[in-house]
């Protein structure tokens, strides 16, 4: 839970790359229960990359255009799962 002199850290990155911040007092706002639906869409997302890096790691021989591919998911969804952690342990009590 935000307390009311906390910001926020969002999810998303504003036009410049900067982080977001939201400030509110409201938890169950429209932006908060929005900012709390696409964190959860990123670690399913995340989890879902690290499944397909695991079976593609698991071939005898994989291509190295598909390794390539994969480590630039991976990193995407690192940087992403990053700012979730960051923000729900701005969060804590």
């Amino acid at each position: 839970m935000t307390s009311r002199n906390e910001l926020r850290l969002l999810p998303w990155s504003g036009p410049d790359g900067k982080p977001c911040f939201l400030s509110t007092d409201d938890d169950d706002s429209r932006l908060s229960r929005l900012a709390d639906i696409l964190e959860t869409t990123y670690l399913d997302q995340a989890a879902e990359v690290l499944d397909h890096a695991i079976e593609l790691l698991s071939l005898p021989e994989s291509a190295p255009v598909d390794l390539r591919a994969a480590s630039a998911d991976l990193t995407e969804a690192l940087g992403q799962v990053l700012r979730v952690a960051e923000s729900r342990g701005q969060r804590l009590p």
